[in-house]
């Protein structure tokens, strides 16, 4: 190669051809998306990012993040070109045994998290970056593609509101504007300018360039790395299809592979020869210190409360969360805005360094944290339970990705009172349970919610924590464990008609109906269910068979996919009669205890349920 352009435009011929070849091999694919980004691609690759290409985990590398994960064939395209992956093994693309999947996800080790729900990218990216920056003191920079289409979604405008908040000068963004989306023409087309006043509006350094037109790209690269304070977004215009003349700039090509034979033949013959044989001399981060001292952990103080004393479990988190964070220096923690009440402020007065404010922005919240997941950290995100819904697509996401990272929702339910529906968290326990490999822990005093704490960060994988506002009695001793999977037979007879199986505020009403019945002469089984998932089956049957195989379950959550259904899927083959209690409707303002009693979810209604079993 006569000069570095020279050498890169061949790179970008070659990604070109690798794209449209593994997706024409699979069938199926997006070659047009890959088509319009490879010139950015092979700058990025092969000049501007430093990158250990024998290492993918090492910590000093520059991070990448195909935000459009849909041009997938391009980004393995580039690791096979770095000399990472052989070049046959392209043609695996969407295969159901290769890691080379149809969107990113780890399975390939090179891809730290998984892309293709598009708007998320950013702030992935951004989470990667707080790490480098306030935590790991490290020069990395995190690059992020982004595509012009997916700029529509409000996360990527959250990400970029905090990105300039936190001086993220070490995040680099490239919108891909080829104006094609998936079924029209995108909102602003090719209008650079308007793309570069909204991220300048949002406090980034922004750059319009030719993005087929290395005189412009690599410019633009390189004043982007040399930004003190700000982010830096490149806007750059491209045309989907570049290089192929009956796809360039045409409508109806999204999503579609060229077909093998006389289309495909006559797309690679446009594109020029591949020259596989272009010796590559990339970058290697600066040496990681190996001086450097480890974190070392060490087990967290116990819970210490006065056992007459009524506290709530969201304060059982805080306390909980801080103490981690004096025991385990890779714990961070952030939160929505509402530190206050979900208690995360006790983190942030002792670990200020480790807390990061995300603001009233729950899908950045979510993406950033699964960031510092996958750069090392334990981060523990926070807010109501009912502001995570709307960030569920980052949270399911964040299993696609394998992030270890936890969640913890307060104000769950009904029982959160006069503040009304639109702040109760009455879905979440289904949904995290409909996400795999994900525990959920909802403890029911002060001592577990400590506990649980723990463990949620000694488990390696996503781990949600539900508490509640109200306080109540103290259950368990200090030294009391809790572990993940397990639950607590806490009243038990020989003369116990049914179990009633509950936790948090419910799990109080629970107790409160088992002194009302045993006046009565009614002895009934209380089981707290700590653990929602994994759930203890073993002990839930043993208590059924004990108690006339049947069940009665309360929970402050609706009666779809929650505590309810966890424990009748338990049961479900062995005989055993499940009632459940929930909360039914639409809620309404009101004391914490009417409500309860108003959707049958209190002691009362725990009672009544008892006595009409007739057992």
């Amino acid at each position: 190669m006569e000069t570095l352009k020279d050498f890169l435009k061949q790179k970008a011929t070659n990604l070109r051809i690798h794209s449209v070849i593994s997706t024409s091999e699979a069938g199926s694919g997006h070659p047009t998306t890959c088509l319009s980004a490879a010139d950015i691609v092979s700058a990025l690759f092969f000049h501007a990012m430093r990158y250990d290409t024998t290492d993918a985990q090492n910590p000093n590398n520059d991070r990448f993040i195909l935000s459009k994960g849909h041009a997938a064939p391009l980004l393995y395209a580039a690791y096979a070109e770095a000399g990472i992956i052989p070049i046959e093994k392209l043609r695996t693309l969407r295969q159901i045994d290769s890691i080379l999947e149809g969107h990113p996800t780890p399975r390939f080790e090179w891809t730290e998290v998984a892309t293709g729900s598009l708007g998320q990218g950013l702030s992935l990216g951004l989470g990667m970056a707080l790490n480098g920056k306030y935590l790991d003191d490290s020069d990395y920079r995190v690059y992020v593609l982004l595509g012009d289409g997916e700029t529509a979604e409000g996360g990527v405008w959250e990400a970029a509101a905090l990105a300039s908040h936190y001086k993220l000068n070490n995040l680099i963004g490239i919108v891909d504007v080829n104006a094609l989306g998936q079924s029209q023409r995108t909102m602003y087309a090719f209008d650079v300018d308007t793309y570069c006043q909204r991220f300048e509006a949002f406090g980034w350094q922004a750059i319009g360039i030719d993005g087929h037109d290395f005189d412009e790209i690599l410019p633009a690269l390189e004043q982007a790395q040399a930004s003190s304070e700000k982010p830096t977004m490149i806007v750059a215009k491209t045309f989907k299809g570049k290089g192929i003349s009956f796809l360039e700039n045409a409508d109806n090509w999204h999503g579609k592979a060229l077909a093998e034979g006389e289309e495909l033949d006559k797309a690679l013959a446009e594109l020029g020869p591949l020259q596989s044989d272009i010796s590559v001399q990339i970058e290697v981060p600066n040496p990681v210190n190996g001086s450097a001292d480890r974190p070392v952990v060490v087990e967290c103080e116990p819970p210490d409360y006065p056992a007459d004393e009524e506290i709530a479990t969201r304060s059982g988190y805080g306390a909980g969360l801080a103490k981690l964070g004096s025991a385990n220096p890779n714990v961070v923690a952030l939160d929505g805005d509402t530190k206050n009440s979900t208690y995360a402020e006790e983190f942030m007065t002792l670990h200020p360094d480790r807390y990061f404010e995300m603001f009233i922005a729950e899908q950045n919240l979510v993406g950033a944290g699964i960031g510092l997941a996958k750069r090392g950290k334990i981060p523990f995100v926070s807010t109501f339970a009912a502001f995570l819904s709307r960030a569920y697509d980052q949270i399911r996401m964040s299993a696609i990705s394998q992030a270890n990272i936890k969640y913890a929702g307060s104000h769950c339910g009904v029982s959160i009172g006069e503040d009304g529906p639109s702040q109760m968290g009455l879905e979440d326990i289904a949904m995290f349970r409909a996400i795999p490999g994900a525990v959920v822990l909802y403890p029911s005093d002060v001592v577990a919610a400590e506990r649980l704490v723990a463990e949620a960060a000694a488990y390696e994988g996503i781990v949600y924590l539900r508490t509640s506002r109200p306080k109540t009695a103290i259950l368990y001793d200090a030294d009391e464990s809790f572990p993940i999977g397990g639950c607590k037979v806490i009243r038990e007879s020989g003369e116990d008609k049914v179990t009633v199986v509950a936790a948090g505020v419910a799990l109080h009403e629970a107790l409160k109906a088992h002194e009302i019945l045993a006046e009565e002469g009614i002895a009934i089984r209380i089981i707290d269910l700590y653990s929602v998932k994994p759930i203890d089956k073993e002990a839930l049957q043993k208590a059924a068979s004990e108690t006339n195989n049947t069940l009665i379950t309360v929970e402050d959550h609706y009666p779809e996919g929650g505590l309810g259904d966890a424990v009748l899927e338990a049961v479900a083959t062995k005989g055993v009669c499940v009632h459940k209690l929930a909360v039914t409707g639409v809620p309404r303002s009101g004391k914490p205890e009417e409500l309860l009693e108003h959707h049958g979810i209190s002691a009362d209604a725990i009672v009544q349920k008892a006595k009409a079993l007739k057992l």
